[in-house]
């Protein structure tokens, strides 16, 4: 069974900074893309950022491009969300979700954030407050 376990989130002032570690188990860590989510209050989910664990490649929302930063460690089975310089806007419960994607497919780009959003697997949130 595939889960995905977020942490890290807290209650930080504005223009500090957070990482956030996703978890996933139950699955051979290759051949994955797994990606962050966040949802606001009273505010659809977005999409922020997705890495592929074959070939290292990177997506990110223009939202978030330039401050926050996602990176893998395959050999502990982790994922990480680097968010700096963050925004009280940035307040939401921050998800971390996975799909199987084989290498084959290239690197990842906008339409992995909407596959995982269809088919992935997804984990708790952890929720980030950013002061002002």
């Amino acid at each position: 069974e595939v889960q995905l376990q977020a942490s890290g989130g807290g209650l930080v002032p504005a223009g500090e900074s957070l990482r956030l570690s996703c978890a996933p188990s139950g699955f051979t860590f290759e051949n994955y893309a797994i990606g962050w989510f966040r949802q606001a209050p009273g505010k659809e989910r977005e999409g922020l950022s997705c890495i592929s664990s074959s070939d290292g490649s990177t997506y990110y929302a223009d939202s978030v491009k330039g401050r926050f930063t996602i990176s893998s460690d395959n050999a502990k089975n982790m994922v990480y969300l680097q968010m700096n310089s963050l925004k009280p806007e940035d307040t939401a419960v921050y998800y971390c979700a996975a799909v199987c994607r084989h290498a084959l497919h290239g690197p990842v780009t906008r339409a992995t954030m909407t596959s995982l959003t269809d088919y992935g697997s997804w984990g708790q949130g952890t929720q980030v407050t950013v002061s002002s």
